[in-house]
């Protein structure tokens, strides 16, 4: 058994008392203990304001990529030894750590090349200015500067590496250090990998710090100009975003929040058809990867009612090949949710959805550990229903939702008041035309698969860098990533009014964004 420290104030700590248990979910067995109790917070944080900030902001915005892409070699040199900690720590199979580890590498990755593409600007300007009066001389530029404090990200269980690297790799390369909270249950691995990368030296000091456990006062220390990046769950995010000092200092505070994601089959797509067998693999998968514990995973199944049995058939057989147990025996595709207060959670959000629906796949009871098999339910009047619209299983669990006219989907869809992500399968452009805008008002991010990319596309639930990752409503209204667009959040943006000349003058060298 290991004890995590925090990496605070440039040197490495410990807090006080026994600090919490983490877990083998497989086993029970205790791996670490953490404890972040104790900790000068203040400190920590002053020291990547005063340290870090400075030594980031002195660089070019190649010169931070120099740094992103060092740090992902140095993780990309370790990378087995931290799927063992995440199946260890996680119950993950080897599909799932390497979603969760080489997502973050990959992430760091391609936020290095859009550094290398800025070049040696440290500075952005928007492309085009506006003419203010009537003079034509006189104009007004937007330029994005990097915000002077601090960047708070806090993280959820489900990838404690993901998680951490996408949001350092943006932070890193807009110029403002980062204080990482992992959840504690699977904090070992955040832990393991910022070991590596501080004893590699390749980051200034204060660029980058680790709270391991405790965090209690966090909100309280931070000021105007820091930056909270949350992942998690809505009711936590709402008592954070309310603590007072957060509202006094109006600190830049951006939610991503669990939701129920959508994924819909079109009208046109028969049990033959391309689409039809695109959409059977894509829900299987979201339902069994990672045991369905991903924010983006499909929670709702919409289907025109005389498919329902056809997506039956087809989804029986999907789900039973994905063979549940401990992820260290071969053939075994779907582990363990991460600890046992997540599975009690499980079944009872379970039973809820009982009350509404009866399940058509899988199923099962509690056995006192830590597995939850993959289990379909079907709503059949899912308009009348409201659990099913409310409330999420964050595991292996979907509900079917017949429909009968496309403004009756479209219905659904906005039920579920906000997700992350949506799918919809169909080869019927007319049909995509008119149901894609209706329910994007609902979705941070929306995947149309047809027969031309039916075996190429990157998944419902797998978030790209390159596309905006967050959504409104229940989702947490947030954003990040999408390439330059995630800079946004880390960068002041300020109208600039003076003569063309002057404009010219002083945004020359910068780097300019059509945005």
């Amino acid at each position: 058994m290991i004890r995590l420290q925090s990496y605070l104030a440039g040197r490495w700590q410990d807090g006080a008392g026994s600090g919490a248990q983490l877990k083998d979910p497989v086993s029970g067995e205790v791996l670490a203990t953490a404890s972040g109790d104790g900790l000068d917070i203040a400190e920590a944080l002053a020291f990547a304001r005063d340290r870090g900030g400075p030594a980031l902001r002195a660089l070019s915005f190649a010169g931070r990529a120099g740094l992103i892409n060092a740090l992902a070699g140095v993780l990309a040199e370790n990378r087995e030894r931290y799927n063992t900690v995440a199946l260890a720590n996680s119950g993950n199979t080897a599909v799932d750590a390497g979603l969760d580890v080489d997502g973050g590498i990959g992430t760091l990755k391609y936020y290095a090349s859009i550094g290398r593409k800025l070049g040696e600007a440290r500075l952005l300007a928007e492309a085009t200015d506006d003419q203010l009066t009537k003079d034509e001389a006189f104009r007004g530029r937007h330029i994005w500067t990097s915000n002077r404090g601090v960047a708070v990200h806090i993280n959820a269980f489900n990838f404690p590496s993901w998680g951490l690297w996408e949001k350092a790799a943006v932070s890193l390369l807009a110029g403002v250090p980062f204080l990482a909270k992992p959840a504690t249950a699977t904090s070992w691995l955040a832990y393991e990998m910022v070991k590596d990368v501080v004893a590699a030296g390749v980051l200034p000091e204060g660029a980058m710090s680790l709270l391991c456990g405790g965090g209690r006062d966090l909100m309280d220390h931070l000021k105007p100009g820091d930056v909270v990046a949350f992942t998690g769950s809505a009711e936590t995010a709402a008592q954070l975003r309310s603590n007072p000092n957060v509202i006094a200092a109006n600190v830049r505070f951006a939610v991503e929040a669990d939701s129920l994601n959508l994924c819909a089959l079109g009208p046109d797509a028969a049990p033959d058809a391309p689409e039809f067998a695109a959409f059977i693999k894509e829900v299987s998968r979201e339902m069994t990867v990672k045991a369905g514990q991903k924010c983006t995973a499909i929670r709702r199944v919409l289907v025109p009612r005389s498919r329902v049995d056809d997506v039956v058939a087809a989804l029986k057989p999907a789900l039973a090949k994905a063979l549940m147990g401990d992820p260290r025996t071969e053939g075994v595709r779907m582990g363990p949710l991460v600890s046992r207060a997540q599975t009690v959670a499980a079944w009872a959000g379970l039973e809820a959805l009982k009350a509404e629906t009866q399940v058509v796949a899988g199923g099962g009871n509690d056995d006192g550990g830590c597995f939850v098999p993959a289990t379909l339910l079907l709503c059949n009047d899912p308009l009348a229903a409201r659990a099913v619209h409310e409330i999420e299983v964050f595991g292996p669990v979907a509900t079917l939702m017949p429909y009968d006219s496309v403004e009756q989907a479209v219905d659904l869809a906005h039920k579920g008041g906000g997700s992350l992500a949506a799918s919809v399968f169909s080869g019927d452009a007319a049909f995509l035309a008119g149901f894609v805008p209706a329910i994007a008002t609902s979705h941070g991010r929306v995947l149309v698969v047809d027969s031309s990319v039916a075996a190429s596309h990157s998944g419902h639930g797998v978030v790209m860098p390159h596309c905006i990752h967050g959504g409104p409503g229940r989702a947490g209204g947030g954003e990040e990533l999408g390439g330059l667009r995630g800079l946004r959040f880390y960068m002041q943006r300020s109208a600039i009014q003076g003569s063309r000349s002057m404009l010219d003058a002083m945004t020359q060298g910068a780097a300019v964004v059509a945005l």
